[in-house]
């Protein structure tokens, strides 16, 4: 079984940082893409940035200029660095990786983002 634990939430002004790290553990996995979603209160959960091994990387319009993902896929690690943050980005942030080896979606718990004006 793989666990994936995120760290790195909390609560913080608007235009603060936050960078959320995010752990797999348990069952070694090789990892295609591995990244981040979001879900804000009475929303649907949407990606954020996801971030492929062969080093390519997606982001949100809402989020592009601001966010930054990278990931260590031999330590099966990945870091979501946001700057400038605004309201709009309280949500529960989850760390999701897809694996090739196994074929599935892994997700983590979730974790609390929230921004003060």
């Amino acid at each position: 079984q793989v666990q994936l634990v995120e760290s790195g939430g909390g609560l913080v002004q608007a235009g603060g940082s936050l960078r959320l790290s995010c752990a797999a553990t348990g069952r070694t996995v090789s990892i295609y893409r591995i990244g981040w979603y979001r879900q804000a209160p009475g929303k649907q959960r949407e990606l954020v940035s996801v971030i492929v091994n062969d080093g390519t990387s997606n982001y949100a319009d809402s989020v592009k200029g601001r966010f930054t993902i990278s990931g260590d896929f031999r330590k099966n690690m990945a870091y979501l660095q946001m700057n400038s943050l605004k309201p709009e980005d309280t949500a529960v942030y989850y760390c999701y990786l897809y694996s090739w080896s196994t074929g599935e979606d892994y997700w983590g718990p979730g974790t609390q983002v929230t921004v003060s004006s």
